[in-house]
């Protein structure tokens, strides 16, 4: 295809904005499983929400009312983790990270234990595994948990993954497959004839495509050229998170993730094969700061102190903050949209790397084929386009 006033190489079948794992994911399988050719237009890649991020895949023990066919999907991607993870590291030649480890949720005060009582009868309803303990049972599983929890839950298939060797291993895997990585800003998408056609890079250079595939995070809202009423309604939520460093004299501190319930707001603290430990997270609507304070700092040792003790005693390594992709009812926005050429997928929000699996396999069938999976389909662009939807952002 060819547009009067684009420069550059010849156009590909797709050109990804945005090189997290949503992306990154989806280029790899376009590009393995289907042979579509793919470049994908980032200028840093896998440095903003996914290299923040924790890696707990964990749709049973973060389910949240009202979220039912979110939670299937999740349980679906979760399902799918242990072989796209094999998969991943066999193309990459790297470790993908991922860590069969079981969750436990705690619980601090008899307030608390009250929430995860009804979380357990929520979970029992919709048929999900989970077995409820007694404090002691908690500390017999966990040693280092703190003797104040009151009670808890054992989600045994509840897992994490390792998100940084992930992101490594998906630029690796992308690399051997043949995709392209162009590490430069995306200025704008091209569109032209109600299509879009490609993007126009900061630097000047026009990359045009079949497709484009619009998987920018937060930012995805905020990249000119659309016409307003395809552009996807994300904003950014920060998340402050800790890493810690467990000295091998003290592996390991803990076995399993935890998700404590401490006076009625909610923290992780997620140990790493490798000692690392990985406490989070804030939550805050503050546009598209990335500052950590020492309020947030604070906030989340004390309350990993209140669960583990022993967590003061650590190395503190680092604190980052990252921007998590919100949408209005806080599921994904996965699929074709009423634009023609343009594919859509961010808004993940706290699940981003849980629903890597199932969003890389769907709309890479999306990018190949042109239909959407039925999989997918109740979390299409479209369900935004009405003026009474487009309210809920403002």
């Amino acid at each position: 295809m060819s547009h009067t006033g684009t420069a550059g190489p010849p156009g590909v079948d797709v050109v990804v904005v945005g090189a997290g794992v949503v992306g990154l994911s989806i280029a790899w399988r376009a590009r393995a499983r289907h042979g579509l050719a793919v470049t994908v237009v980032d200028p840093a890649p896998g440095t903003g929400a996914s290299h923040a991020a924790a890696g707990m895949l964990t749709p049973v023990s973060e389910l949240q009312y009202g979220e039912e066919s979110l939670l299937r999907l999740s349980i679906e991607s979760a399902r799918r983790y242990p072989e796209f993870a094999a998969e991943l590291a066999d193309a990459a030649g790297l470790p993908s990270g991922y860590r069969a480890c079981g969750t436990i949720a705690v619980a601090l005060d008899a307030d608390d234990r009250a929430v995860l009582k009804d979380l357990h009868a929520y979970q029992e309803r919709l048929g999900l595994r989970s077995d409820r303990l007694t404090s002691r049972e908690c500390r017999r599983l966990e040693p280092m948990l703190s003797p104040a929890i009151t009670g808890g839950l054992h989600v045994e298939d509840d897992h994490q993954i390792d998100n940084r060797a992930l992101v490594a291993a998906l630029l690796a895997a992308c690399a051997r497959a043949g995709v392209t990585i162009v590490r430069e800003g995306v200025e704008r998408v091209l569109v032209a004839d109600e299509r879009a056609y490609g993007v126009r890079l900061r630097d000047g250079r026009a990359l045009t495509a079949d497709q484009v595939l619009l998987a920018a995070g937060c930012r995805s809202a905020h990249i000119p050229g659309l016409p307003p009423e395809v552009v996807p309604p994300v904003r950014p939520v920060k998340g402050e998170i800790l890493r810690l460093s467990v000295p091998p004299a003290l592996r390991p501190l803990l076995s399993r993730n935890i998700r404590g319930v401490v006076k009625g707001g909610s923290m992780y603290l997620v140990p790493r094969a490798n000692g690392e430990l990985v406490i989070g997270a804030t939550e805050h609507d503050l546009g598209f700061d990335t500052g950590v304070t020492a309020g947030g700092v604070y906030e989340l040792l004390r309350d990993a102190h209140e669960l583990v003790p022993g967590v003061t005693e650590l190395p503190l390594v680092e604190t980052i903050a990252g921007l998590r992709p919100g949408s209005p009812d806080n599921a994904p926005i996965l699929g074709r949209s009423a634009l023609a050429g343009l594919v859509v997928a961010t808004g993940h929000y706290r699940h981003g790397i849980l629903l890597t699996p199932v969003t890389a396999d769907t709309v890479a069938d999306v990018l190949a084929h042109g239909t959407t999976p039925d999989l997918i389909a109740p979390f299409g662009p479209d369900r935004f386009t009405t003026s009474a939807a487009r309210k809920v952002m403002a």
